[in-house]
């Protein structure tokens, strides 16, 4: 049975004219052949009307009529299934008629023949069942091309009458000769719902699940029943109750509400707060490099500058202006040449700057230690030889740059495995070993100053260079070795910002280390610029 409030769809109802009156006439006795009218006998009066029958219920009477008791069988105010039965009987009628009411040489069958009368075939009456189409009591019956006909559904609620009985009111219906959208007609005021209220109830276990979520099927329930789950980073849903969250294409990611694919966002080391102050950080300490360079050339005449070999220091300040300016190479979009710039640049002015360092420590070294009457160690260590010292020690970096360049150079690439929802723009060193080879001649070089410098710290004089060049050597070692646990550990662009700075702090500690005593006493203790006080031969 049903419950008061369903609402549902039911075989579209209709009027047969004198159908009440013909049932009533319905007996044995007119009937005496048909065997549904013995059934309906031996259920309404328990009792069988043929004689013959091996029925084991009593033999009728002859006077049994459909009686009140039997009103649902004598109901015919809204037949359902019947009236469809009294339409498919117009229409095999319609058909059979288009069938007789044929031409000859104008059928449809081949040569425009038609079915002969007395011998129709079921495939030729089917086609005029096909092709029929009329209209009973206000509604359209035909078929289409799968032989379906066009749906007519009433929308029923089980109502409570005032007695008690359930009774069934027409409140809407689906008609499949309206437009698309304008199928269903509901007059939702006519419809009680449970506890004679006029609001919809909620007749769902489960809340639709909004776009940006799945549905999770509770198990061991209904699966009316479920629990919404937010789709996945990088998962979507754009409709309600979607049974998968979609993943986004490799470029997107999903948005805060996980309805939509949103391009991922694009980082590198740009001119933002971070790129500005290390852009300038790089041009400070170029200028100051320079401004060094030029007091230096203006007092190139002075001991301090002649003693600490001007033509070294002047390479030194030259390089260490490069090593400066090589650091704004890091900042910006990767491209393919400022990849393979970025780290042959910075590799190769230090190379040159630790070479130009290292010849100034083997000259000092020499030249304080030659000590013994007629070792002229000097004539070794000449402005030729040293030139060549310099050219030889950066052309090994030269080589080592230029074969990782042949054989796996850096190249821009887009990592996405840092973080998913970004997508990070940086220079791939291409070969591993390469760059870590090109790291390690220069911590070979500077280890071999700092041993040299170390050996001679305790060299006569006021002004000692090896004292200055341990000094740093040793910031310089220092900074290299701290770069190597944060650059491994710095996330995406923030490796690039860990070895421009790495640069740039190096480049500023020989620069201070190496040059701001030697300006110290040109600019502000000139007093002390003569060779006697530099050598510790002073009078006092």
């Amino acid at each position: 049975c049903h419950e008061a409030s369903t609402v549902g769809f039911g075989i579209r109802k209709g009027y047969i004219s004198r159908l009440s009156n013909y049932l009533e006439t319905v007996n044995p006795q007119r009937y005496p052949n048909n065997m549904l009218v013995k059934e309906l006998w031996e259920a309404l009066y328990g009792c069988s009307p043929s004689l013959s029958s091996a029925s084991q219920l009593p033999p009728c009477s002859g006077q049994e009529s459909p009686l009140k008791q039997h009103s649902a069988y004598l109901n015919t105010s809204s037949p359902r299934v019947a009236y469809n039965v009294y339409k498919a009987v117009y229409a095999i009628a319609h058909s059979l008629h288009n069938l007789l009411m044929c031409q000859p040489g104008s059928g449809p069958f081949k040569n425009q023949s038609c079915a002969q009368s007395d011998n129709v075939l079921p495939w030729q009456l089917q086609y005029y069942l096909q092709e029929v189409k009329f209209i009973i009591a206000g509604e359209e019956v035909n078929f289409d091309l799968k032989g379906d006909s066009i749906p007519y559904y009433d929308i029923i609620n089980w109502q409570r009458g005032t007695s008690g009985n359930i009774e069934f009111v027409n409140v809407g219906l689906f008609d499949g000769t309206k437009p698309v959208g304008e199928e269903l007609v509901i007059q939702e005021d006519m419809i009680m719902w449970a506890g004679d209220q006029s609001e919809v109830p909620v007749s769902v276990c489960s809340a639709s699940c909004l776009p940006g979520s799945r549905k999770a099927v509770r198990r061991g329930e209904p699966v009316c029943c479920f629990d919404c789950v937010p789709c996945d980073n990088g998962k979507i849903s754009n409709q309600t109750n979607a049974i998968e969250c979609t993943f986004c294409p490799e470029d997107f990611w999903s948005n805060k509400d996980r309805t939509a694919c949103i391009s991922k966002k694009v980082e590198f080391l740009a001119y933002d707060s971070l790129g500005i102050a290390l852009t300038v950080i790089s041009v400070v300490g170029a200028c100051l490099t320079i401004v060094v360079l030029a007091v230096f050339f203006y007092h190139r005449n002075t001991a301090i500058v002649r003693i600490n070999n001007s033509e070294l220091s002047f390479f030194i300040l030259f390089a260490l202006t490069l090593c400066f300016l090589c650091s704004l190479v890091f900042i910006g979009e990767p491209t393919f040449w400022s990849c393979m710039l970025r780290h042959t640049a910075f590799s190769i002015t230090f190379s040159l700057c630790i070479s130009c360092i290292l010849g100034k420590t083997l000259v000092v070294l020499a030249a304080f230690t030659a000590t013994r009457p007629g070792e002229n160690i000097m004539k070794w260590l000449g402005p030729k030889q040293q030139r060549a010292i310099i050219f030889s020690c950066t052309l090994v970096q030269v080589v080592i740059c230029g074969a990782w360049l042949i054989d796996a150079h850096p190249y821009p690439s887009r990592n996405t495995k840092y973080e998913r929802s970004k997508i990070i723009l940086e220079c791939s060193v291409g070969s591993t070993l390469a760059f870590w080879c090109v790291l390690g001649y220069i911590g070979l070089q500077a280890c071999l100053c700092f041993v040299l410098a170390f050996l001679a710290r305790k060299l006569p004089g006021n002004f000692n260079e090896a004292k200055f060049i341990t000094f740093s050597m040793l910031i310089f070692c220092a900074v290299w070795l701290a770069f190597i646990p944060a650059y491994i550990s710095s996330p995406g662009n923030y490796a690039d910002a860990v070895e421009s700075f790495a640069i740039l702090a190096s480049s500023f500690g020989l620069l201070f280390c190496l040059f701001a005593p030697k300006c110290y006493i040109i600019l502000l203790k000139p007093e002390k610029n003569t060779k006697q006080h530099l050598m510790g031969k002073e009078k006092k």
